[in-house]
């Protein structure tokens, strides 16, 4: 498409969205004359073609009728006011907005990778501002709490895709958050990646301690890259831990109770690191996608996080650890639905190359089941 081709369905599009919200709002009622191709041209400064198509999208959608003589007349057939209209309305603005956002995206010179790449960041941010815990009346969702993760986000926007009906209800609350909502009853699945010092492995002595007696079932979904998240080019040469404390070096952490805190206190502890050496360590944030934030934007020069987030943000990277990253279910659950199309589904070798498109992910091993004890 060349660039007075974009512009033009770009122009378009504006037209029909601003008539369907007028509709919607109330403001055109049914019967009342729309402007003729000629008035359209003239206010959108655009041809007869761009308004004519404007036009003929709003008629397949059965919004307006343009009866051979008679004009151009918003469809007496509209019951606004009903629910079930206003419902449909609402959607196919929302859904017409997306595609003007993506169409100028295109236009801008992004590729469809880094538009969804950015509208996850954007969606996961809203998701952390006004997370919603209460659980959904039907019992095709999967409530999950614990550690923010790439590809849990990356399920929550395609798992009624390729499982229909089934919704998974995300709240980030730290990996040991995640866990007390599960043994509360407040959460179906778990998502952790506890480090326990004194016997150097992940999540189980956390799952015997929090769960005494209790079959659990650990899902893996993948193994994770995590490390020192830097300013691109690394203009501070921060490599190492101990890095960390140099004089200048702003860090930005994660939150008290997250996996990646957890194995960042023990690091510091087994190297003899007083955190109140580091500048910046009790700035907290709740995602991977805001320690990464806080960095592209200037306000920090380190944080300890994804690779992923890392390569969202075009930030550098430094590996420091690779890491499990388990689903933790209670026994009895996994055999029910959803939960058990979930696992078979993470189990699938098609399923496994789907996720693959996350950077910093090893996938090979997804939807394999342990049970402690």
């Amino acid at each position: 498409m060349n660039a007075e081709g974009a512009d033009n369905t770009f122009i378009y599009r504006q037209i029909a969205e601003e008539i369907r919200s007028e509709i919607l709002e109330g403001r055109l009622q049914p019967g009342d004359r729309l402007p003729s191709i000629r008035e359209l041209t003239r206010r959108w400064n655009c041809t007869a073609g761009t308004a004519q198509r404007a036009y003929q999208e709003l008629r397949q959608q059965g919004l307006v009728a343009s009866p051979a003589g008679k004009g151009t007349h918003v469809s007496g057939q509209i019951d606004v006011p009903g629910r079930r209209a206003q419902a449909t309305l609402r959607h196919a603005s929302l859904v017409h907005r997306a595609e003007a956002f993506l169409l100028e995206a295109l236009t801008a010179g992004y590729d469809l990778g880094e538009i969804q790449q950015s509208i996850d960041i954007a969606m996961d941010r809203w998701r952390v501002l006004h997370e919603d815990s209460a659980p959904r009346p039907d019992e095709l969702t999967i409530r999950f709490s614990g550690s923010h993760d790439m590809a849990v986000i990356w399920l929550a926007g395609h798992l009624q895709e390729v499982i229909p009906g089934v919704h998974l209800q995300l709240s980030f609350t730290g990996s040991l958050g995640g866990l007390m909502a599960l043994a509360e009853g407040k959460a179906d699945l778990a998502g952790c990646h506890l480090w326990d010092v004194e016997t150097h492995t992940y999540n189980d002595p956390f799952i015997r301690r929090l769960f005494p007696g209790k079959r659990m079932a650990m899902i893996r979904l993948a193994t994770r890259r995590i490390g020192l998240i830097v300013a691109p080019g690394n203009p501070l040469g921060i490599t190492r831990i101990e890095d960390l404390g140099q004089p200048g070096v702003r860090f930005v952490n994660r939150q008290a109770g997250s996996g990646t805190r957890v194995w960042l206190d023990a690091t510091l502890a087994a190297r003899g690191i007083s955190s109140e050496k580091i500048e910046g360590y009790a700035l907290e944030k709740a995602t991977h996608f805001e320690v990464a934030r806080e960095i592209a934007e200037g306000r920090a020069d380190a944080g300890l996080g994804l690779e992923s987030s890392a390569t969202a943000f075009g930030l550098g990277f430094t590996l420091l650890v690779e890491e499990p990253y388990e689903l933790v279910a209670r026994d009895e659950a996994t055999g029910r639905p959803p939960l058990a199309a979930l696992i078979a589904w993470l189990a699938r070798e098609a399923s496994r190359r789907s996720l693959a498109v996350i950077k910093g992910y090893d996938f090979s091993q997804a939807g394999e089941t342990r049970f402690i004890p």
